[in-house]
């Protein structure tokens, strides 16, 4: 956990809202200076900060729309720092809680230097990566659609459809495969939204890509140089990462990737581990899939995983390798180096 420690002459914590937001000022010496409601008016928020604009920073907790005040304070030319949700614990206890108490919470854990940081992503990268992850959610649904497909002729007591769902012919020999009128609809509607999906991802993953070559060339290249690695865990990797030169070390890359557990001590005793939801959850998607990948048709990488088997379960070996990858890739990127396998297996 980060925190931020730099001193100003007033502090400014906004308890910001889809419609409304917040705003509480203090001074060095803890004196509230504003403390108000307004709405989500650039216009107005300008108004209370101007008289403060080079001797203040602006907090606001993570939630969906702090883009703008983040790139509205980068606009006017005020430091802008945004606190991660899951740390932020400090505004969420007490007896009493509203919005005008949040916001000045907020403002003392500033001036405290006990404001936990969470990362504020490039704005020239954010949208990509934002369409990125519209893309992951839309495969998803289109995967459970697939495998309503697959139930609707289970409970029929029909056998499985052996159609390759994404041809063309699809849709017309799925049809034949059901008998009653209802049924077939329901399949049609079904068939036609994955057909729709498909000609559209194709459209989207080819924009995200030519954006890619536009952000970072190089990281795209020495990905997709790894085996296992294709075109779309490249892009997740480079879009969820960002600024590779943001870690200071594997150690906290790994962490953040979710690739390694924190274990929960307390008075030389162990209570299991913590913090497994802290992370960012697409890139261990993203190194677990591509260790899988990795390791198809790979006879080294399978050798080195049955080596690791002999230490530990399956699962736990997965994992573990996946962590190698996961460091791999971090020096990889900071150095942009190009992926050497006999290195990597090497023990």
């Amino acid at each position: 956990m980060n925190f931020y420690n730099n001193t100003h002459p007033y502090y400014c914590g906004i308890d910001l809202h889809a419609r409304m937001l917040y705003v509480c000022i203090i001074d060095n010496d803890g004196n509230t200076l504003v403390h108000k409601e307004i709405s989500d008016d650039p216009q107005k928020l300008l108004t209370i900060l101007e008289p403060y604009i080079g001797n203040i920073v602006v907090g606001v907790e993570c939630m969906h729309c702090w883009y703008w005040v983040s790139d509205f304070c980068d606009d006017i030319g005020v430091d802008f720092i945004l606190g991660h949700a899951l740390y932020m614990k400090a505004i969420h206890g007490g007896k009493a809680k509203n919005d005008k108490i949040d916001s000045y919470k907020i403002a003392k854990l500033m001036r405290g230097g006990n404001f936990p940081l969470a990362y504020v992503y490039p704005k020239a990268m954010r949208a990509t990566r934002d369409l990125l992850r519209r893309r992951m959610k839309i495969v998803r649904h289109g995967a459970d659609l697939k495998a309503h497909i697959t139930n609707t002729a289970s409970q029929y007591n029909l056998p499985p459809p052996k159609v390759i769902l994404k041809n063309k012919d699809a849709q017309q020999l799925i049809k034949q495969h059901f008998t009653d009128p209802v049924v077939k609809r329901t399949v049609d509607l079904d068939m036609t939204l994955i057909k729709c999906y498909q000609v559209e991802l194709s459209k989207v993953e080819w924009f995200i890509e030519q954006q890619a070559k536009k952000h970072n060339p190089v990281h795209l290249q020495l990905l997709k140089g790894i085996n296992g690695i294709g075109r779309i865990l490249a892009l997740t990797i480079i879009y969820e990462i960002g600024d590779i030169n943001r870690f200071s070390s594997v150690q906290k890359f790994a962490s953040y990737a979710r690739l390694v557990k924190c274990k929960a001590e307390s008075a030389g005793k162990t209570y299991g581990t913590s913090g497994n939801k802290i992370g960012n959850a697409h890139l261990k998607w993203a190194f677990s899939e591509a260790i899988v990948l990795h390791l198809r048709g790979n006879k080294k990488a399978q050798d080195y995983l049955l080596k690791l088997q002999r230490r530990m379960s399956k699962a736990k070996a997965l994992s573990a390798f996946a962590h190698k990858l996961g460091r791999c890739i971090f020096y990889m990127l900071k150095h942009e180096k190009v992926f050497d396998e006999n290195k990597f297996l090497k023990s």
